[in-house]
């Protein structure tokens, strides 16, 4: 334990002006008050002012560091630092004291600094192991991946990240840990790393997204338990139990909706390069989408036009004027925080919203995405500062110079043709005839079967859901039908056709009734990954056929989610009668082809069933 006499502190914003004389003013007064003594650096745009001295900094006890910018915290070595922003400096300065002695006071001083204290570098060198350290796979050393993150993404992430890997290398294991900083991810885990770790260590004081590691010990703490006890944690992550193996067939785990979900986070797991981009978009876009489709639908309940004050209008004015409005420009934000990370967000959003304006619609919105994470990337990349102003990259350089080139961009280069390409695209579909309503529906159905939930059927849904913006609803209809049929089909073979399918199938077969009738086609996944040769054409016809009739019958869909539960809403679908029509037929069709195609399969595969196993072994 050590008691706090007496603090260094440096503070910084990107200006170096206001926030940054006010912490520092802050932090010096209520020290003194409260009886320590302090020496305060400033830095900003007119450099570096009250600098602190070898000696102040071999003298301080503590070190503060407030600040919204990178600061170089390498001459701090050896030495407690407590990371805030110049916000909290301000406003709560004496909290941030005492939480700072607090904590200061909580962690001993190491007894060879050279060797054992962490570094406060930014991108901090991995410690290399002992001669005499063993492999991870080799006489009981374990390998980790852990994730480090702060609100501010200056000092703690690196500091908790440098922790974890001195307590594993203590411990004789290795560990890569990802730092989530002010400049984005660095040092990132890969799949194979991820893939070969016995466990994960989360040390965060932020959101972290943790999908990633599916089937994994995972363990969460906060950055500065990673700070106190590093090998403790260590220690605690390893010492989870093992998550129990699942499977992704229906046939062998039985757990049909944990089978779904499985096949839905291999199929997320397989996502790479700019498809990955766009459906991390996607995936952001549709809740909004969802969201606002349902308040839209439901204000058809006081007419398709309600006058301006009802509560109709509010309605309108949430689902319409608010959700649909963020759409754009929410793909387009994320796509590029896929691609870069945060600072391609701001870049991102803005392009998105501005390619909305333009007219340019969802077409533009994923253009606009990609060429704001592609040049923030880059811009990330290439663009070098001096240390004590590499803080400003994330929050001043790259946003206004990647905003700058994809607005520039947008307007000058690809706004009138994409619009043009919009606007074509709207007219014929529109305008289009039966037969080529028919040959469309045909296409867009048979897309929602061929990888339902992958890639093909990710693009007929973002299609129909971009045209919604346009006053396009036949589209959206014949993909929610072709979406609802391949469980309901299936579900309606295993009634059908009882003797070609395990009990487990069964039974799996009235789970995918409700998932089918709420529009996850997820539903069918498990039948398809065990039986893809006779499962995937019969869905791939019978949703097609749904979808061409719908578009044949002209039904219409103002809500881009909610399944069956739709036709409850009034106004909301168009031709109701028809549409349920259509969904049926796709069901049965469906239904029977997929009992016909099961007759064909071997023999053997049939005997191993429980009802038509003989009773010698």
């Amino acid at each position: 334990m050590t008691s706090i006499k007496t603090i260094a502190a440096v503070t910084a914003c990107p200006t170096g002006i206001a926030h940054t004389v006010m912490a520092a003013e802050a932090l010096k007064q209520t020290a003194q008050h409260m009886g320590y003594t302090i020496q305060v650096e400033t830095q900003g745009a007119d450099g570096i002012k009250h600098a602190l001295s070898d000696a102040d900094i071999a003298a301080a006890d503590l070190v503060i560091v407030a600040a919204d910018i990178h600061v170089d915290l390498e001459r701090f070595r050896g030495k407690p630092v407590y990371a805030v922003s110049t916000s909290q400096a301000i406003r709560n300065t004496r909290d941030v004291i005492e939480a700072a002695v607090a904590e200061a006071e909580a962690i001993p001083l190491p007894t060879e600094p050279q060797t054992a204290t962490p570094s406060l570098s930014p991108e901090p060198t991995p410690i290399p192991p002992p001669p005499d350290a063993v492999s991870p796979a080799a006489n009981g050393s374990k390998y980790l991946v852990g994730i480090t993150s702060c609100p501010t993404g200056i000092a703690h992430t690196f500091m908790a990240a440098e922790a974890l890997r001195k307590a594993a290398n203590e411990l004789g294991h290795t560990i890569k840990v990802e730092t989530q900083g002010s400049v984005g991810a660095k040092n990132q885990l890969t799949p194979e790393d991820i893939a070969q770790a016995d466990a994960v260590v989360i040390a965060a004081d932020t959101h972290v997204d943790t999908s990633r590691f599916g089937g994994k010990r995972l363990y969460q703490t906060s950055t500065k338990q990673a700070l106190k006890d590093g090998t403790g944690v260590i220690q605690s992550a390893l010492a989870l139990p093992e998550p129990v193996a699942g499977s992704s067939g229906a046939a062998s785990d039985p757990n049909y909706l944990q089978s779904v979900q499985q096949a839905k986070a291999d199929q997320s797991a397989r996502r790479s390069g700019p498809y990955k981009h766009l459906l991390t978009g996607v995936s952001y876009m549709l809740p909004l989408i969802v969201a606002g489709g349902l308040i839209i639908a439901l204000s058809f309940v006081f007419g398709l036009n309600p006058p301006a004050g009802t509560f109709g209008d509010a309605l309108m004015q949430i689902g319409g004027k608010s959700a649909f409005a963020l759409i754009v420009p929410v793909l387009s934000g994320f796509i590029a925080f896929s691609i870069a990370d945060r600072p391609g967000l701001a870049p991102g959003l803005i392009g998105g919203m501005l390619a909305s304006n333009l007219g340019m619609g969802f077409l533009g919105g994923i253009l606009s995405g990609f060429l704001a994470g592609y040049i923030a990337l880059f811009l990330r990349e290439k663009i070098k500062l001096p240390a004590n102003f590499e803080g400003l990259k994330p929050v001043l350089v790259i946003p206004l110079l990647s905003t700058l080139a994809v607005g520039l961009l947008l307007i000058y280069v690809f706004g009138v043709p994409v619009k043009a390409i919009l606007d074509g695209l709207t007219a014929f579909l529109q305008n289009m005839g039966q037969t080529n309503a028919v040959i469309l529906g045909l296409i867009l159905g048979g897309m929602m079967a061929v990888d339902m939930g992958g890639p093909v059927n990710k693009a007929a849904y973002t299609f129909a859901v971009g045209l919604l913006t346009s006053n396009v609803f036949e589209p959206m209809a014949a993909v929610m039908a072709a979406g609802m049929t391949p469980p309901l089909g299936l579900a309606l073979a295993t009634l059908l056709a009882k003797r070609f399918f395990t009990q487990e199938e069964r039974e799996a077969g009235k789970v995918a009734t409700v998932l089918g009738i709420s529009f996850i086609t997820e539903g069918a996944i498990p039948f398809a990954a065990k039986d893809p040769l006779r499962v995937l054409p019969a869905c791939i016809v019978g949703s097609a056929v749904a979808g061409a009739l719908s578009m044949l019958f002209g039904c219409t869909l103002r809500a881009p989610h909610g399944g069956a539960f739709v036709l409850a809403i009034p106004n909301a679908v168009g031709q109701g009668g028809l549409y349920v029509v259509a969904i049926a037929a796709g069901t049965l069709v469906t239904a029977v082809l997929a009992s016909q195609l099961k007759r064909w399969q071997p023999k053997a595969k049939a005997e191993t069933r429980p009802e038509m196993v003989s009773p010698v072994q």
